[in-house]
């Protein structure tokens, strides 16, 4: 989904199987606050409610049978085209019929300048050519499929609703809906020049509003000028425009609005591998994820961004410092239990897990990350709350304390701990950050010398036992022969020169045993889990961004994953 365009060309929808769509085939909308999963043959799959972590009300990506879904398709065998809208997070889908061509545009409408309580889907549907029948069902399935779903009318009006969750389900020009089984559903013909609408609105513990067609189509309207105007003012115009733009609006869609926390993902437990369990809940705020996107906001000229993300970061670290967890939840509470669902999972990938047990684990690299995080900051506002600094002190007074210890590392593996290198590496950059502030004045200079001087005896420890001579390279962890591609974050962090030998050594040995063509693999170790690892994106990158610092440009653009989803 990295280009503006979601598909080669117009061309047939591959077949589910067994109810299930390609991953490939599915766009996201979003709103700030939750972010949905639309199907390429018009089915929203995924959509959690009120906010991006909280249960679903569609989860049929995750069960079939059992998830919920609002499906809209032509009756008809079709074609379909789709594309974001130009600089937006609205997608246009067009379906093409042998007796005509209807156009859906979807959206999770943004409320306004601010934050309201509103929370809706509205799906537009226009004919452009011919006569294009239609149908639609939503199935709502509140809290993870396992609240009990009543159907009744209010007003007119169609409504579902489970406990204190409620959803209302209006049309205009759609048919007329029918509640059974379950679900509402609805039949009607689209022809040229006609349009009908189709709006959710949703309540949590609140008022549920049922909207007028003249609102729904303001605010779709509305939709895709706010995030043009939210992306006028990002600055690149560089060779991968397209790609940064997409990006950019990626992002955007993972910050959670009301906290200004940034989530991982935006989804639970899709799988590393087909029928595999490693599938784990990623709709948290991880200090490490986030400060690359806060290096990347800032990069674009998003210091609103940037600013609400650090000043969250301070919020939800001040409950547990100097200790840190490795990730939050989206309101900045620290416990997110770790819990299976009765749920088949993609393709049969069970278990399908909600909550993250990495939250009790020790990750060393955190604290590398948040004081990185807090230079980056610092260094582009050119200041700290005296508060802010205290506690960073005591974070690089806790890393001095700490290094040693064996930890699960950036994979957050579930084998026993180790002495990760890349784990050593960010505990170094720590303490290099904690002197260039306290450098610059903007922390206490107090603890200097201790900082130094563990910061030397990290830097003796992994290179003495974290570097095989074998190899000319870093290694996994101590003592071991096996690369792991995470080094390369210590390194573009700053603990060796591009020029250093070293850091050649640890680049090649990475591309030899680890990368596939353009695709890059974490480790090649045990992690205490069964299935294998897939090839993660982000490596690639990593991998590229080291080699291009190393002077190897023509190596490193090849490996930029360029392509886009069909």
């Amino acid at each position: 989904m990295i280009g503006s365009d979601l598909g080669n060309g117009s061309r047939v929808a591959a077949p589910r199987w067994q109810g299930y769509a390609p991953l490939r085939e599915y766009a996201a909308l979003g709103d700030g606050r939750t972010v949905a999963l639309l199907a390429r043959d018009g089915s929203v799959d995924w959509l959690p409610m009120p906010d991006l972590d909280s249960p679903t009300v569609f989860g049929a990506v995750l069960d079939a049978r059992r998830g919920g879904c609002f499906a809209l398709e032509p009756e008809l065998p079709y074609r379909v085209s789709r594309r974001y809208l130009p600089s937006t997070n609205v997608v246009e889908t067009t379906f093409t019929t042998a007796e005509g061509t209807a156009q859906v545009t979807d959206a999770l409408t943004l409320p306004g300048a601010a934050l309201t309580p509103t929370r809706e889907l509205v799906r537009k549907v226009e004919g452009l050519s011919g006569a294009v029948p239609m149908r639609w069902r939503v199935q709502p399935r509140f809290g993870y499929g396992a609240a009990g779903t009543r159907i009744n009318r209010r007003a007119g009006v169609p409504m579902a609703s489970a406990g204190t969750d409620a959803v209302a389900v209006c049309t205009w020009g759609a048919g007329e809906p029918v509640g059974a089984d379950g679900a509402i559903k609805g039949a009607f013909e689209i022809r040229l020049g006609s349009q009908a609408l189709l709006a959710l609105s949703f309540a949590h513990e609140e008022p549920l509003v049922v909207p007028a067609r003249s609102e729904c189509a303001a605010r779709l309207a509305e939709t895709g000028h706010r995030w043009r105007a939210w992306l006028r003012d990002r600055a690149y115009a560089g060779r991968w425009q397209e790609a940064v733009t997409r990006g950019a609006l990626a992002l955007k869609l993972l910050v959670f609005a009301p906290s200004g926390a940034v989530a991982a993902a935006a989804t639970s437990s899709l799988p590393e591998e087909i029928g595999g369990g490693r599938n784990w809940d990623y709709r948290f705020s991880w200090l490490r994820d986030s400060a690359f996107t806060l290096d990347a906001f800032l990069a674009l000229g998003c210091p609103g961004e940037a600013q609400a993300y650090f000043w969250w970061l301070m919020h939800a670290t001040q409950f547990t410092e100097p200790r840190l967890r490795p990730l939050y939840r989206l309101d900045g509470g620290a416990r997110a239990p770790e819990r299976p669902l009765a749920w088949e999972g993609y393709r049969g990938s069970a278990p399908v897990r909600v909550g993250n047990a990495a939250a009790e684990q020790l990750q060393l690299d955190t604290y590398g990350e948040l004081l990185q995080t807090a230079w980056l900051y610092a260094t582009a506002s050119g200041r700290l709350d005296p508060d802010i600094a205290r506690r960073l002190a005591r974070v690089a007074d806790f890393v001095c304390a700490s290094w040693r210890q064996p930890d699960a590392g950036i994979w957050e593996v579930r084998s026993p701990p180790q002495h990760f290198t890349q784990s050593k590496m960010m505990c170094w950059i720590a303490l290099d950050r904690a002197l260039r502030l306290a450098e610059r004045g903007l922390l206490s200079r107090r603890h200097a010398p201790a900082w130094r001087r563990e910061q030397d005896a990290i830097e003796d420890f992994i290179e003495t036992r974290c570097l095989s001579a074998n190899q000319n390279s870093y290694v996994r962890s101590a003592d071991a022969e096996d690369v792991d591609v995470s080094v390369l974050l210590g390194l573009l962090r700053g603990y060796a020169s591009p020029q250093h030998p070293r850091m050649h050594g640890t680049v090649e040995a990475i591309r030899r045993d680890l990368a596939h063509g353009p695709f890059v693999y974490r480790y090649s170790g045990d992690d205490g889990l069964q299935g294998t690892e897939g090839a993660f994106v982000a490596c690639s990158f990593w991998l590229a961004e080291a080699l291009a610092r190393c002077g190897h440009l023509k190596e490193a653009t090849e490996l930029i994953p360029t392509g886009r989803a069909g």
